[in-house]
């Protein structure tokens, strides 16, 4: 084995002596290659600023790419839900579409009457000072004032109200205390007292008040 290293010619690919300098086939001058490795450049060594530039230069370049690609990632998805709802109402709404009628005519049913309240029949009248019941008449100084109650009858009958009547206010007065009450008052002297009536519904019980000295 020759201890003579062999170089290549690059025109005709022959391959001859390192110690010849042309190719003694196409006598192509041979070029001399260099033996200096190449030299490195600060970024590929550790420990130097250029090194600690690149790798953050790198790590970033990485985060902006992911950021890139959940982003892209994120629209496909809302993209995607997007059309899907489209697609979902255009279909309800089309579902949903009542059919159209032409020869419909609604029917207007009338409202119904109400059915008028009946009149309560009163049968009679009861007149009482607290408890006790005034039947015909009674007596009363002059300028004395007495609280009477009706009763109306039968008892089943409500929200009812009485009037109250004097037949000569000269000499009797009468106020209505309420639906079934008042306050008689004696203001004046007279023979033959004066007539004090109830009336309800067409209906009336009377007293005979004699007011004296």
């Amino acid at each position: 084995m020759s201890m003579i290293p062999e170089v290549k010619c690059r025109r005709c690919g022959a391959t001859f002596s390192s110690m010849r300098s042309r190719c003694p086939n196409c006598g192509t001058r041979r070029v001399a290659q260099s033996g200096r490795a190449p030299s490195t450049t600060p970024g590929t060594v550790k420990g130097t600023a250029s090194y600690e530039r690149a790798e953050t230069n790198t790590k970033w370049q990485m985060i902006f790419g992911l950021i890139l690609v959940v982003a892209v990632i994120l629209a496909v998805i809302v993209m995607v839900s997007t059309s899907l709802d489209g697609s979902d109402s255009s279909n309800k709404s089309t579902a949903m579409t009542p059919p159209v009628v032409t020869d419909y005519v609604p029917i207007i049913e009338a409202a119904p009457t109400a059915s008028p309240t009946p009149t309560p029949t009163v049968e009679s009248i009861k007149i009482f000072f607290y408890t006790d019941e005034k039947t015909s008449d009674f007596t009363m100084h002059v300028g004395d004032t007495v609280d009477l109650t009706a009763q109306v009858l039968p008892l089943t009958i409500q929200g009812v109200k009485v009037e109250w009547t004097s037949e000569n206010t000269d000499y009797l007065t009468v106020t209505s205390t309420g639906d079934l009450s008042c306050t008689v008052e004696c203001v004046g002297n007279i023979s033959g007292g004066v007539k004090l009536t109830a009336s309800c519904l067409g209906v009336e019980k009377t007293l005979t008040v004699y007011c004296v000295e």
